[in-house]
Parts: C-alpha cells; sequence; structure tokens
C-alpha cells in the first residue's frame, strides 16, 4: 500500500478477506486517517476503505505538507489506479471535498470513475474563496477557530509540541484550498451533497449548488452535528448507506477474467453553465 492511502481493516477482515467494493476518503483540513475511525466498523463486510494521508499528518508527520491541490491530487489519483480494480464511491468532508471532486474528475479522464461522489460540509467550486484567508490568521486566532466549530479539543492547545504539527497541517491545506480554482468542465458522475443544517462554516443554503459540477444525477442529505457531523457513529452508518447502495459488487473472479483490466477513458463533459461567483466565503 502507497504512503499515499491508509487502508482500513477490522476484526472482521481475516487474513484471506478479498473486498468486492472501496470506499475512497478524504479527511478535514489537517485531518489524520483516524477522522474516519468510527466508519470502520459500519462498512458491509465486502467493503474496503482507503483513506487519504496526506504529507505531514499520520505515519507521515515528518514530511512537508504540501501547498497545492494539483500535486495532491496527481499523486493520489496515480496510486489509485494502481490499485485493483473494484467498483467504489468517493466521498470528502470539508477541505476533502475538494480533493475527491478533483480526484474523480482526474480518475474519470483515466476511465476508472467512481460511481459515486459524495461532498460533505463545503460549499461548491462556484464560491471561490476571497480575503482575509484564514490560514494567514494568528496561530492563537486559528486554535480559537479550531475549538469554536469542535475541530480541536480545548485541552490540546496547550500542548505546543501536539499543536504546531497539526497547525502546520491545517495550514498547509488551507492555503492550497485559497489557491484553488474552479474546473471549466464538470463531471459526469452523479453527487451526493451532505451537511449539517447546525454547521457555523458552511451555508447550508448553498450545498445545492454542488449540482452545477455534475452533468450525472445530484442529491442532498441533511444532518445535525456541526461541522464534523459526518464523524459521528449514527451519522456515519446513515451515510454509509446511501453510498454503498450506489455501488455495484464485483464481479466474480471467474467472469473478471473475461474482462479488461482497465476500461476505456472516456472525455470529461463541458460545464453546461456558469452560476454567478459574485458571493464568497473565507471559512473552510
Amino acid at each position: 500500500m502507497s504512503a499515499w492511502w491508509m487502508r482500513a481493516r477490522t476484526g472482521a477482515h481475516g487474513p484471506g478477506w478479498r473486498p468486492r467494493r472501496r470506499l475512497v476518503a478524504f479527511p478535514h483540513a489537517g485531518g489524520w486517517p483516524s477522522a474516519f475511525r468510527a466508519w470502520w466498523p459500519l462498512l458491509p463486510a465486502d467493503v474496503e476503505l482507503l483513506v487519504a494521508q496526506l504529507p505531514g499528518r499520520g505515519a507521515r508527520i515528518g514530511e512537508e505538507s504540501l501547498t497545492r491541490v494539483e500535486p495532491i491530487v496527481d499523486a493520489l489519483s496515480r496510486d489509485l489506479a494502481d490499485q485493483e480494480p473494484l467498483p467504489y464511491a468517493v466521498i470528502g468532508h470539508s477541505f476533502g471535498s475538494v480533493l475527491g471532486y478533483e480526484l474523480t474528475r482526474v480518475m474519470e479522464q483515466k476511465g476508472l470513475a467512481p460511481a459515486l461522489l459524495a461532498v460533505s460540509a463545503r460549499q461548491p467550486p462556484c464560491f471561490p474563496g476571497e480575503p482575509p484567508f484564514a490560514h494567514l490568521g494568528s496561530d492563537a486566532r486559528l486554535l480559537e477557530h479550531l475549538t469554536e466549530i469542535g475541530g480541536l479539543s480545548p485541552q490540546l492547545t496547550e500542548r505546543a509540541d501536539l499543536v504546531q504539527p497539526v497547525l502546520r497541517a491545517i495550514r498547509a491545506d488551507l492555503e492550497a484550498m485559497g489557491r484553488y480554482e474552479r474546473p471549466m468542465s464538470a463531471t459526469g458522475v452523479p453527487i451526493l451533497a451532505l451537511g449539517a443544517v447546525d454547521d457555523p462554516v458552511v451555508v447550508a443554503e448553498r450545498l445545492h449548488l454542488w449540482s452545477l459540477e455534475t452533468t450525472g444525477g445530484f442529491r442532498r442529505s441533511m444532518f445535525t452535528g456541526g461541522h464534523f457531523y459526518l464523524y459521528d457513529r449514527a451519522n456515519a452508518a446513515v451515510v454509509i448507506r446511501h453510498l454503498m447502495a450506489d455501488v455495484p459488487t464485483a464481479r466474480s473472479e471467474v467472469s473478471d477474467r473475461s474482462l479488461p483490466s482497465r476500461p476505456e477513458s472516456v472525455p470529461v463533459a463541458p460545464r453546461s453553465d456558469s452560476p454567478e461567483r459574485k458571493h464568497s466565503e473565507h471559512h473552510r
């Protein structure tokens, strides 16, 4: 397994276990793969969970974080394309929604598109970021903001040895998000937009505008639980059901031998419309 992905396993997965479906997950800004830990025991027995592990966090905490979306997605997509082909869905939370969206577009160009893209707690790309950018603020202000939205325990703020690596990773991700620009073409993959009605960061009414980023199907589902509602076990169980209902089971090994290992590449659909870009928000 590449350093860019962490494969989550549970006690139900024995030595001979072989997945027949896959879920690809992207945590929030500065998030470690362990952010999806509550999801592990909730997954169907035939589903493999791959969680993105960016430089500067998790097992890669000693590496320098990247500050642009493009090289991150390039590395993640190349490694994902090298994995055993399985039907899969993609989910990203907050900043992870941007990575999930861009990875979906790249994998679509490779002919390896997911069955579904789920974007959570993140405004659509038609709302570009504008100053003041959060990554340029002081440590004190950033820590205050993270604590207010439930992204950091107040007790942790007193541990400089733990806080500084977290802040470096968060700043890098926020800078990458600030530099990110809406692509010229949409994806043909269906999108499921997810959010919380009590999220203090994202304007819930804007989530439906993710429908402009796909020429495929679109639907929206709302929850409660603040900005990090997705990591709540009860909410996670519902979201997993939504996601995996759209992902077919892989064909049997015998049937797969008669199929090419990679489908032909398909063009990305052109964007059919472009919304006004006068609105923006700098919160992530």
